[in-house]
This record gives structure tokens, sequence and C-alpha cells, in this order.
């Protein structure tokens, strides 16, 4: 039980000696900005956490050697037409966990970007997401934002039926909770 305390201990120190700030359950997105060598997106300006406001976010966070994982996820979200004015969608795409080349990347990233025109798409170019937020590396991951940037889900790995089921009446629920208040 010590030998645990004191490693938690040691690696939230190492976290926070050096600048960084884990994802946090019911906390806003620490602040992160991906542009020029770390990423941004796909044409080529900049993409901070601040923007993950004001509306209900959800974010895919995906290797893309494991871009089909939850693609049926996407699709429901896609399906059930979420309001603009209420709902965003962001796909980071993690490009250091692949041998793929970025090129190749960037050019199915262009097919995703017209599958999905309402999807903000960045490039994540060196782990950042994994190192600074703890995002799984080599994986799928998928997080969801109330109106105030604060994590209210979080999921790394492929969804069950049931998950996919859970999660969209969870986006529905945070938007009409955020709809409420004022």
């Amino acid at each position: 039980m010590q030998l645990t305390s004191i490693a938690l201990l040691a690696g939230t120190f190492s976290l926070s000696s050096m600048g960084l700030a884990a994802l946090e359950m019911n906390k806003a997105a620490p602040e992160i900005t991906l542009s020029g060598d770390e990423g941004g997106r796909l044409d080529g300006t900049p993409w901070s956490a601040s923007e993950i406001k004001d509306k209900v976010f959800v974010m895919f966070y995906v290797d893309p050697d494991e871009k089909d994982l939850n693609e049926d996820v996407a699709d429901a979200i896609k399906a059930k037409g979420f309001a603009e004015d209420k709902f965003a969608s962001i796909a980071i795409i993690n490009m250091d966990a692949t041998w793929k080349p970025n090129t190749f990347i960037s050019s199915a990233l262009k097919s995703k970007q017209e599958k999905f025109p309402r999807t903000i798409y960045v490039k994540d170019m060196h782990r950042s997401l994994v190192k600074q937020w703890g995002f799984s590396d080599d994986s799928y991951c998928i997080a969801l934002f109330n109106q105030k940037g604060e994590l209210v889900f979080r999921k790394d790995g492929k969804f069950s039926e049931q998950e996919k089921t859970d999660l969209l009446n969870l986006i529905q629920t945070t938007i009409d909770s955020g709809s409420t208040s004022s």
C-alpha cells in the first residue's frame, strides 16, 4: 500500500513539475495548443483546447492504424444529427502512432473531412495528448465534454453496442442539461 502511494505521488509530482496536466473527469480540459511542428488543423492553422466550450463536444483521439475500431460510433453520432449550434465533434489523429507516411494519412483525412464535414480534424504530430492528457497511445479514445469544457465521459478502445447507445444518450442528456441552464 505504501509503495503504491509513493509511486502515485511520484507520478503526480513528475507530471506537475513538467508542467503537464492530465485530463480529469468533471474538470475543464487543460490548455494545450497544437500548431507548427506539433500539429494543428488540416489547413495548417493552430488548434487549442480552449475551443472546447459553449457546445457539447465529442472528441475522437485516434491512432491511424485503429481508425476503423469505432467507426460505427462516429456513424451513429452523425446519424443522430445533433443540432449544430449545440454540438460539435473533433477528431485528433495521433500521427506519431503509425508507420504510415504522413502524406498518406493527410490524404485519408481529406476524404474523412468530406464524409464528416462538421468535424474539426486535427493532427497531433508528437503524441502531445498522450503525454499531456493521458490518452492511450496506439488506441482509439472517445471523450465527451460539456458546454463548460469539462470532461463528462471517456473510453479507450472498442465500444460495445450498449456503450454506443449509452454514449448517444449521454450526448443528448448533456445537450439538454446545457439548454436549461443559462
